[in-house]
């Protein structure tokens, strides 16, 4: 049984521990999955590099479009979770007015990179594709910097992504619709470790 099971930690008790926690310390990012709170790794330079290479990426495909850093989403069924993807992309402006924690109707894409931490493969690997399938996201991008792949998550089935593409940097991988990129990986091999 979980926290949340147990009713100690609701959805508004975490979005109110996630607001005091950032103020106390700016680095520290919560994030609250599958009923377990988690602290979110702080991203290092080659993990921003990447973000802003994709960022470019997804701007020169269609300008209306924007990869948000480090958006809070309502993710999971009924909403009972929050994750901060490293890119949420979507229509510029889909955000506006929705604070901190907004919904991911309009999301067309999210984008983890993962750090080096002990918490990477439950987070990234397997929590995340789930919550983000169960929430209807069409497209979860993993850049994994410890196998130095890239996974295409597509067909989110309410329960989990019913197809996941896997390719090593420098090959070239599609973005399926609705995000419709051909994504030269390439470049990925200068941001590892």
């Amino acid at each position: 049984m979980t926290v949340a099971d147990e009713g100690v930690l609701t959805q508004e008790v975490f979005e109110d521990l996630a607001r005091h926690a950032i103020r106390a310390e700016e680095s520290l990012r919560l994030e609250f999955v599958n009923g377990k709170m988690g602290v979110k790794a702080v991203p290092d330079g080659d993990h921003g590099r990447i973000i802003e290479w994709l960022t470019r990426q997804c701007m020169q495909a269609d300008p209306g479009r924007w990869l948000y850093a480090e958006q809070g989403l309502r993710i999971e069924t009924y909403r009972k979770g929050n994750a901060r993807p490293d890119g949420a992309l979507a229509r510029s402006g889909a955000f506006v007015g929705q604070g901190e924690w907004a919904s991911p109707d309009g999301v067309l894409m999210v984008v983890e990179v993962t750090s080096y931490d002990e918490d990477t493969d439950r987070r990234d690997r397997i929590e995340k594709p789930r919550a983000y399938a169960g929430t209807g996201i069409p497209v979860y991008l993993l850049i994994d910097r410890d196998t130095c792949e890239v996974k295409v998550h597509s067909q989110p089935d309410g329960v989990r992504y019913e197809q996941v593409v896997t390719v090593p940097y420098g090959k070239t991988v599609e973005l399926p619709d609705p995000v419709g990129i051909e994504l030269d990986t390439e470049p990925l091999k200068n941001w590892v470790r």
